[in-house]
């Protein structure tokens, strides 16, 4: 495997290939890459249910962005890509990502993250290996994936990157599979890899079925609140801002071949993360009748294998490469509330669609 060391973020014109850059994490990063002016962009994706290109259309006239709708699992298609593009960075996000679609579709979450994976590992592969010089040395493959690989906490401790993989959901064990895929063709092939396991994204263009765009949306539209079991199943919430800048941090200065937890120091129960943004929307926008959001809220029974506790240590990250979370236990989330009550163009464009907030995963 090339040596590469010092620091990527100072060289001009790098080109990266984000694959699922319509997603929420994606969209976020491909916002934060174009942030510099030394980057573009290629945006691979292939606009599923949850791949929302009008996400970035404030984007499609800057000169330095791309997007082709590209299946990662259409291997012809991937391989040409690399030889028209030429990336210098792949940024790999894309994924089936849904605990509860999972259980109703597993066969979906292992097409996309382990075979969608295996063809992208090999696309970079051959182009990887028709480099030479400096392209060659400044080749990496980032492929992000989630804490959930890990399995579940009890009460203390927390993941580090050498906890051992247990994961307990058809899409944590497909993360899982393509986790050990990349990691592989590092050791087998000399592909430059890194990756990265976060815990709990939240914040702008996240598609309203997880938690807490669930929550701010069934809210307003007056709807009862969902909260699994007695919600007290716990998770350590980061902004994706906040990730972003660390998935820039790692490819740009990580060491090639390592692990890096991101998480973001704010482990919550369910239910208070609940009772916040319900607290954050009496404040920002109130009922009309006056009464509280917490009201809304409506104990279900909980889904099958879901997880107890989920706790990131961060340690490494911040150790190598200097990365901590800007927001705080309630930055984040106030940011986060007041977007959705200013965007509601966004997810009114989403649930005009076939997706109703309707509850998944109740095989």
């Amino acid at each position: 495997m090339p040596s590469v060391t010092g620091n990527l973020l100072n060289l001009i014109d790098m080109k990266i290939l984000v694959t699922g850059g319509c997603g929420f994490i994606g969209s976020n990063l491909v916002r934060h890459l174009l942030a510099s002016p030394e980057h573009q962009v290629l945006n691979v994706d292939k606009l599923t249910y949850a791949g929302n290109p009008h996400s970035l259309a404030d984007l499609a006239a800057d000169r330095r962005y791309t997007f082709s709708q590209t299946d990662i699992c259409d291997a012809e298609t991937i391989a040409a890509l690399f030889t028209s593009y030429e990336p210098d960075w792949v940024m790999h996000l894309a994924a089936e990502s849904h605990v509860d679609r999972s259980i109703d579709g597993p066969g979906e979450f292992v097409q996309t993250n382990v075979v969608g994976t295996f063809n992208l590992l090999q696309g970079a592969r051959a182009y990887f290996d028709s480099l030479s010089g400096d392209a060659q040395d400044r080749f990496r493959f980032l492929h992000v994936s989630t804490d959930e690989v890990y399995g579940s906490l009890g009460a203390t401790g927390l993941f580090t990157e050498s906890t051992p993989y247990d994961p307990h959901s058809p899409y944590s064990a497909s993360k899982a599979s393509s986790d050990h895929l990349a990691r592989s063709w590092a050791d087998t092939y000399g592909l430059p890899v890194l990756v990265t396991n976060c815990s709990n994204n939240y914040g702008p263009y996240q598609f309203p079925e997880k938690l807490i765009p669930v929550v701010i949306l069934k809210a307003l539209r007056g709807e009862p609140i969902p909260v699994y079991g007695k919600g007290e199943n716990i998770r350590d919430w980061l902004y994706v801002t906040d990730h972003a800048e660390a998935l820039l941090d790692v490819i740009a200065r990580g060491k090639l071949g390592e692990t890096y937890n991101i998480g973001g120091n704010n482990e919550r129960q369910n239910i208070d993360i609940v009772r916040l943004l319900c607290g954050l929307l009496d404040e920002l926008r109130p009922r009309p009748d006056g009464a509280a959001y917490a009201e809304q809220i409506s104990f279900v029974t909980d889904r099958p294998g879901h997880d107890l506790r989920y706790a990131i240590d961060a340690s490494k990250i911040k150790r190598e490469l200097g990365w901590v979370p800007k927001q705080d236990h309630s930055s984040g989330f106030r940011k986060t509330v007041q977007w959705y009550l200013d965007n509601e163009d966004w997810t009114n464009n989403i649930l005009s669609g076939d997706y109703r907030l309707e509850r998944l995963g109740n095989s």
